[in-house]
């Protein structure tokens, strides 16, 4: 799998002859402003939650590649309302087969309204497999006992985890939530976008590492094969 980091929390995964988006917060994010919204691709828009910081960019990619934007029910409501019905509504504990695999939509702890007010239903998290390997992006959480269900379905090869503290869990929480999933390579996001979630790079990967584990802080538009 092919993984490409374009700022804070977004990432897009090719699997299975696909492009997948996560949460995309790029043309408000002063850390990635030589990114050009307009050329990324995406066959999927995958949202977590609909804060600003994850959904900025979310309908202008969609409406760019016609891309099919998955999330909570309230989120696919709210980009119908906006005339984008090229959506896919899920629940927490539901699975959904597409053309690209298999996922399985997950409980998050956060909060979820959109920008202009409108309700955006319960955060949540995907776990994606195309029969050959398998991710956990957890969007924006704490560390919640939950995470302990998700090898009980799946064995987690990569998962991506916050890190930054103030608004989702620390390091610490995140090396425990590694350890819920029984995963030991983490790909760290939603760190250092905003001076609330600043973190010290060299101590979070001596600390992972301490813990048996791999932390990989990407730079944005990176990519890295998995």
């Amino acid at each position: 799998m092919e993984v490409k980091y374009y700022g804070h929390s977004c990432f897009s995964v090719h699997i299975g002859g696909k492009t997948i988006l996560f949460d995309p917060f790029i043309s408000f994010n002063e850390l990635a402003k030589q990114v050009d919204v307009n050329a990324i691709k995406a066959d999927y828009i995958f949202l977590t939650h609909a804060h600003q910081d994850h959904t900025a960019d979310a309908l202008t990619i969609a409406k760019n590649n016609n891309a099919m934007v998955v999330g909570i029910w309230e989120i696919s409501q709210w980009f119908n309302n906006q005339n984008y019905t090229n959506t896919h509504a899920m629940n927490i504990g539901g699975f959904w087969q597409f053309d690209f695999g298999k996922v399985q939509m997950v409980k998050a702890v956060h909060s979820s309204s959109f920008p202009d007010g409108s309700y955006g239903g319960n955060p949540v998290g995907f776990v994606i497999t195309d029969g050959t390997k398998t991710f956990y992006y957890s969007g924006d959480t704490a560390l919640t006992l939950d995470m302990q269900l998700i090898p009980l379905r799946h064995s987690i090869d990569f998962a991506f985890l916050p890190i930054g503290n103030n608004f989702t869990m620390d390091i610490t929480d995140a090396i425990t939530a590694s350890n819920f999933i029984q995963c030991n390579h983490i790909i760290g996001m939603h760190y250092d976008t905003f001076g609330y979630i600043q973190v010290n790079h060299e101590e979070a990967i001596i600390q992972f590492n301490k813990s048996g584990k791999i932390l990989t802080l990407m730079n944005i538009e990176q990519t890295i094969e998995l």
